[in-house]
């Protein structure tokens, strides 16, 4: 029988400023990788439940690897207040022990928008961490600023996705942030996408299909994943 992902609640897992709401979808018994995916900003609505982050977590889950969800803290039920960014950072670290402590296993990273951002900042340089995907990196979005300057100094493999369309992340000042990362690094433009991997007027299919689809073409490639029987 081809393998099933189960969904399991964790309540063991805290970051400095509390619990952490989170779930795990589990994985295969003797994975190669565990994965972890990020959500987007909190205050405009983002949890581990948003469409992107799902779509993530199943192209990880298709490899049989288990996945990490959480809220960042004050999402959901997770304590403490939101930190810009700051102490979110600590959390995605907080995600990382957890993974480490419960499978002992290298870990892949994925992040959507502001979770990207902030889960580059976590996981680049941490020799725990073998890749990371970046989705709808932002740049600008309703008056957050968002810096990459870290990326010449993040020597993992790295995927950025976005929509051609994207409205957080002009594509000419997204060409510079990628030049800008250090190798090995691709970067693929989704056709007729917005932010959040959803279509355009013109093209209002969804394009989260598109999204996980690179995403698994990525990992089968980079780290020769297979799906398992």
């Amino acid at each position: 029988m081809p393998f099933q992902s189960q969904i399991r609640t964790i309540d063991d897992l805290r970051g400095p400023a509390g619990r952490l709401e989170a779930i795990l979808n589990t994985g295969i018994e003797d994975p190669p990788f565990t994965a972890i995916v990020a959500h987007p900003h909190p205050p405009s609505g983002g949890t581990m439940h948003t469409r992107a982050v799902y779509h993530a977590m199943k192209a990880f889950s298709s490899f049989g690897l288990p996945v990490l969800r959480f809220n960042f803290r004050g999402t959901g039920l997770s304590e403490g207040v939101h930190d810009e960014g700051r102490g979110e950072v600590d959390d995605v670290r907080a995600g990382l022990d957890w993974l480490t402590t419960n499978f002992a296993k290298p870990i892949l990273f994925a992040g959507f928008s502001f979770g990207s951002n902030v889960g580059l900042r976590a996981c680049c340089g941490d020799p725990r961490v073998k890749g990371l995907i970046g989705l709808g990196l932002p740049v600008q979005a309703a008056g957050r600023d968002y810096t990459y300057t870290f990326l010449p100094g993040c020597p993992q493999p790295k995927l950025f996705l976005l929509g051609d369309h994207d409205q957080f992340a002009p594509r000419a000042v997204m060409e510079q942030v990628f030049a800008s990362a250090a190798e090995p690094k691709e970067m693929h433009w989704i056709a007729e996408a917005d932010h959040f991997f959803e279509g355009i007027p013109d093209s209002p299919k969804p394009k989260l299909p598109l999204m996980a689809a690179a995403m698994r073409l990525w990992l089968e490639k980079t780290f020769h994943l297979t799906e398992p029987e």
